[in-house]
């Protein structure tokens, strides 16, 4: 299914399919995996009450303290430095509260205003300005990517909606060796566009156009680049003016180079040369670009968690039509069992959004429509738990308190092959 990550070698969640994971794009079976992420969330605490119609339980003062003992459990169990943690239930309350630090060396308090980086949520914004060339004719769904970019593998065949499903065959250049030796020999040089694609071009098509669900940043890649060519303005200024000024995200920004605006937590990764964890704050995101480069904040997060999940701007203007966030929102099921993925947003269990992560940090933004609900994570690590990536820990020990008929509860990535 979908989990929107920026990893490297290692790949994504299992649930997302990070890049190292070929898997059936509809149909085919999937062995439910042991999720640690359901032992962390459990524990001693009384059980939730029970969900009304709409699907979320009322944030009342004993759910909050169970919302407080779940987060700390998970960090303890993990070692999260420092995590921030957003709900908005119309109706019936709102939580927002940090825990840890944001800086390990200071100790420098967590804190829900802090900056961070948000990996594959990028993919959210990228594939939102394809859906909005699409509203204005200039581009279909359904051109080649061949119509626009030479030199692609099968690019006579293969579709932007496969790309934005993840649906290509492509191979995800994160997961090339020699891509991974360049980033972590220095984390600080850029790339472009052309060197992430020569990463991916240089091994052979994983399978045909259509046929299976694979996920691939190569694929954002590509549609980054048709946004550029097909409006004739660079991808970050195109997101700034048609995605971020309309919704007011007035802290959310898409980096040119490794740009941090204060204040930010400090980030940490083992995903590094010597396997040892470091500070990966100064790090350039370029090499995520299209699928991963951006950077936002909490509140900022939870305004995007509604837009992209119903095509609706805050002060009630679209942010792309109603026929197109249809299609946006068509998400055939994955071998992950109640998962499934559209075009550049995933739907689990109900819950409707996206998460990201790469070196440092990682962040989860999903919406529930039946309930207007939102839950927005971010933390300043990406360092797994027994093979699970921590968003996914907090996604699932907070909804099965707060949604406890729509758990978050995408299973534990395989071990390596």
């Amino acid at each position: 299914m979908t989990h929107a990550y920026l990893r490297l070698r290692r790949g994504m969640a299992a649930a997302v399919t990070a890049g190292v994971l070929v898997v059936p794009a509809v149909g085919g079976t999937a062995t439910a995996l042991p999720s640690p992420a359901a032992a962390v969330a459990t524990g001693t605490e009384p059980p939730s009450p029970s969900s009304s119609g709409d699907g979320v339980v009322e944030l009342t003062p004993a759910v909050r303290q169970q919302v407080d003992e779940a987060v700390q459990r998970v960090m303890k169990q993990a070692s999260i430095p420092g995590v921030s943690v957003g709900i908005w239930t119309p109706g019936k309350g709102e939580y927002v509260k940090s825990f840890g630090v944001a800086d390990k060396s200071t100790g420098r308090p967590m804190n829900p205003g802090l900056y961070m980086r948000i990996g594959s949520e990028t993919k959210t914004f990228t594939v939102t300005a394809v859906l909005q060339l699409v509203d204005e004719g200039k581009i279909g769904l359904d051109d080649t990517i061949g119509k626009y970019i030479d030199g692609v593998p099968n690019g006579d065949r293969i579709t932007l909606r496969q790309l934005a499903g993840m649906r290509s065959g492509l191979f995800n250049y994160s997961a090339d060796d020699d891509f991974f030796k360049a980033l972590t020999s220095d984390p600080q040089r850029p790339f472009t566009p052309q060197q992430l694609l020569g990463y991916s071009f240089k091994h052979p098509v994983l399978f045909p156009p259509g046929e299976q669900f694979y996920y691939c940043n190569t694929n954002l890649i590509l549609l980054g680049l048709v946004v550029e060519q097909m409006s004739g303005q660079d991808l970050d200024a195109y997101v700034q003016e048609h995605i971020l000024d309309p919704a007011g995200l007035e802290h959310t920004l898409f980096p040119t180079g490794n740009e941090f605006p204060t204040p930010h937590s400090q980030g940490y990764t083992d995903q590094t040369a010597t396997g040892k964890v470091e500070d990966s704050a100064d790090w350039d995101p370029s090499w995520g670009w299209a699928a991963g480069a951006m950077i936002s904040q909490l509140e900022d997060l939870r305004v995007w968690a509604r837009t992209v999940a119903t095509g609706v701007l805050p002060d009630g203007g679209r942010m792309i039509s109603p026929a197109t966030q249809r299609q946006r929102l068509i998400t055939p099921p994955t071998p992950i069992p109640g998962a499934g993925y559209g075009l550049g947003i995933f739907d689990v269990q109900g819950w409707i959004g996206h998460n990201g992560s790469l070196p440092g940090y990682e962040s989860l933004t999903i919406y529930l429509p039946s309930a207007r609900a939102t839950l927005v994570v971010v933390l300043n690590t990406d360092i797994n738990y027994k093979n699970q990536e921590p968003s996914t820990l907090f996604g699932d020990a907070i909804t099965r308190i707060i949604s406890p008929d729509h758990v978050f509860d995408l299973p534990a990535e395989p071990a390596a092959r």
